[in-house]
């Protein structure tokens, strides 16, 4: 078994609800020989530097997270998706240490095959194309406006992405409308969300907030 980090060790020695639940995928990860780093607050572990998994303790549930999940085979359906708009994470919850023990052998098996495939160099390509669903509002304009659509549709799947959760973050209707309309000139100029418009960020294409300067 790899050397484990004090800092980790302080992060379970502190848990006060699952700490438990902590020590036990923390056996069971390190078994894999994978390094134990301490990063964003919570314990990381790695393969030659590349993040492999993660555990964390939740309100709700002690965590495993997977970095490159959905690349795995999942062929027992257990990973998850830790938020609606998550890419490459796949997560699994647990609630008691019994949990983890009727499926160790099974993690064991995801966690070798995720360090294979940072073995093998295997990136994951976050620009691959995706269902975009867009909120009603907006399919409505880009029907009326055909050469919006095309716009749209030109733009990477990151772009569209991103417009995507934008537009459709609000509760109100009428709030949906509005993000669309004021985003019009930068979706037909082929400008993501977040991309320089005034041509003075020194992050291009991304904007850092030197337009505040014409202020």
């Amino acid at each position: 078994m790899t050397p484990t980090n004090p800092q980790v060790d302080e992060y379970i020695q502190h848990d006060t609800s699952w700490a438990d639940e902590l020590k036990e995928l923390r056996q069971l990860i390190l078994q894999c020989e994978l390094s134990e780093e301490w990063k964003w607050k919570i314990p990381v572990y790695c393969r030659n530097d590349a993040n492999v998994v993660s555990i964390c303790s939740l309100k709700d549930s002690c965590v495993l997270s997977f970095f490159k999940g959905a690349m795995l085979q999942d062929v027992h359906k257990i990973l998850a998706k830790p938020g609606e708009n998550t890419r490459a994470a796949r997560v699994i919850r647990f609630t008691n240490v019994d949990e983890i023990a009727e499926v160790a052998s099974i993690l064991t098996s995801y966690i070798c095959e995720a360090i294979a495939l940072e073995e093998a160099g295997v990136k994951y390509d976050f620009t691959q194309a995706e269902d975009v669903q867009l909120p009603d509002e907006a399919q409505e304009i880009f029907a009326k406006t055909p050469e919006l659509k095309q716009a749209f549709e030109s733009l990477t799947p990151g772009r569209r992405r991103a417009y995507a959760m934008f537009f459709t973050a609000p509760k109100q209707s009428k709030t949906r409308v509005s993000r669309v309309q004021k985003s019009i000139d930068k979706i037909l100029d082929g400008k993501g969300l977040n991309d320089c418009t005034c041509g003075l960020s020194k992050r291009m294409p991304s904007c850092d907030g030197s337009h505040k300067s014409l202020k």
